[in-house]
């Protein structure tokens, strides 16, 4: 049996770590993409010394060439594309006194990110037998639920990786590639001040789920531990 190849991005902490050591625990080979040299390579530790195969990528998903680097150097093949890594953009989120070069930063990592990210690895992906692509959003990013408080950089954000990953999953309708958006809920970690009883694990489980869809799953959807997530 071939071992398959997954590589996580933000995997060196909370949600993304979890994902990794969650994939890493069903013997796939896991890459753990970060862009702290030191942190990832904490990470790909922790992993092994748990039995997991993993591996660090250098990975800044803001940066043209530190993606294209990636993706040249680092993976050669791949079965599963999970993009983790987001900020929240700070505190500072009022719309009506909104920073425009917050929303810029808050875009670049969150948005922008996910389509280096993808596009960069997509022909490796697309010599995969059951490539999966799970990009990690947020329920406050549901222009129907508005969840959470006012984040004006933040949950748009979000709301435009859920419109990516329909994008994405109409364009790879004809090909075997199942792209979906996963919300892991109010998770304890850095991210949320760890003010919830939500572990990492537990927000990791619907990518996990997604990460391993049968080849007639769902495509282009918005799924949390409790099924579809409204727009």
């Amino acid at each position: 049996m071939t071992t398959k190849t997954a590589l996580v991005t933000g995997a060196n902490k909370g949600i993304g770590f979890a994902i990794a050591h969650g994939l890493g625990l069903q013997g796939i080979r896991v890459g753990i993409g970060a862009r702290n040299d030191a942190r990832r390579q904490d990470a790909v530790d922790k992993l092994r010394a748990a039995g997991i195969d993993a591996f660090g990528v250098p990975l800044d998903v803001t940066s043209d060439h530190s993606v294209a680097a990636a993706a040249a150097d680092s993976i050669h093949d791949l079965d599963i594309l999970v993009n983790n890594a987001g900020i929240s953009g700070g505190d500072q989120q009022n719309p009506t006194t909104l920073d425009i070069d917050v929303l810029r930063t808050t875009l670049d990592t969150n948005v922008f990110g996910v389509i280096r990210v993808t596009n960069a690895l997509l022909p490796k992906l697309l010599r995969s037998a059951s490539p999966r692509i799970v990009n990690v959003s947020s329920n406050m990013g549901s222009l129907a639920l508005q969840t959470g408080p006012i984040m004006a950089a933040y949950a748009p954000s979000k709301t435009m990786v859920n419109a990516m990953t329909v994008q994405y999953a109409r364009q790879l309708a004809d090909t075997a590639v199942i792209v979906n958006a996963c919300c892991p809920g109010y998770v304890a970690t850095d991210f949320t001040g760890f003010a919830s009883t939500r572990t990492p694990e537990e927000g990791a489980r619907i990518a996990l789920k997604l990460a391993a869809l049968p080849d007639d799953g769902p495509r282009g959807g918005f799924f949390d531990d409790a099924g579809t997530v409204a727009w």
